[in-house]
């Protein structure tokens, strides 16, 4: 969630973004969790808690509303709205939630099933952070950013950040991020996944690009032998994606499900 300093185009799947929605794994899966969305209301306090509001600029608007965050006719909504509370006195409201303390998870495949809105200073993400980071906070424990998107693009970011890529600056061997062309009025499904090795992402069943462990890589390399939470989020502006329109308000991520799987 960080900003990405070098930003550069690279797919290394052509038209990775426009395939099939692959709805079932293959046979090496097997399903460990999953929110399928069907009970409207509150997300389900049993997976889902509020992520709290802080200076981070993803987090900064993070409202526990009915108004942000919802579910309804089998999709979770997640909306960037402008604040319309007297009593709260940010200018806008967004929608935060995440597994921790509630799910976490080492090595497996998770695959979120999502359709993004347009508008400038919005940032929906899909993305992981460590449950209890063992090697110190942001970057040295890690950060998996599944989906990434910016305002009008046309292309999704997914992105890790670590020790060795934010504060080390080595960020070309192995490459960090990928960029993905996509359709932005439909629903795709954006994955990764995770060995002790590597870390493989993709969009619509198609790998877009791998992360790998580098032969005798310490943990500032290679934070991601630790369990990860998930995060759903629709973010408003900020140092990375700009300035906020408030004309295209409200903005909203619908997520039809989640599911987290492990090799049989």
């Amino acid at each position: 969630m960080k900003q990405i300093v070098v930003i550069f185009f690279a797919c290394l799947v052509a038209a990775c973004g426009t395939g099939n929605i692959q709805e079932k794994p293959d046979g090496k899966w097997e399903l460990i969790w999953q929110d399928e969305f069907e009970n409207e209301g509150k997300p389900d306090v049993d997976k889902w808690s509020q992520a709290p509001r802080n200076s981070a600029d993803w987090a900064r608007f993070c409202t526990d509303s009915n108004a942000t965050r919802f579910v309804k006719d089998g999709k979770l909504h997640l909306r960037g709205i402008l604040n319309t509370n007297k009593n709260d006195t940010v200018k806008y409201n967004t929608g935060c939630i995440r597994t921790t303390d509630k799910f976490s998870f080492k090595y497996g495949k998770i695959e979120v099933k999502a359709k993004l809105d347009k508008g400038k200073g919005s940032w929906p993400a899909i993305w992981m952070m460590p449950q209890d980071p063992k090697y110190g906070g942001w970057p040295h424990s890690g950060e998996i950013d599944i989906m990434e998107y910016l305002n009008y693009d046309t292309i999704v970011y997914q992105t890790l950040h670590t020790n060795y890529i934010d504060i080390q600056e080595k960020k070309e061997y192995p490459p960090y991020f990928t960029t993905v062309p996509f359709k932005i009025d439909t629903f795709n499904v954006y994955g990764v996944e995770w060995y002790p090795n590597r870390l493989d992402f993709f969009v619509n069943g198609k790998k877009t690009f791998s992360y790998p462990k580098i032969e005798n890589a310490d943990s500032k390399q290679w934070p991601f032998n630790q369990e990860f939470f998930i995060i759903l989020d629709q973010a408003l502006g900020g140092n990375w994606v700009g300035s906020i329109k408030d004309e295209d308000l409200p903005v909203e991520m619908l997520v039809d499900w989640v599911r987290v799987f492990k090799e049989k």
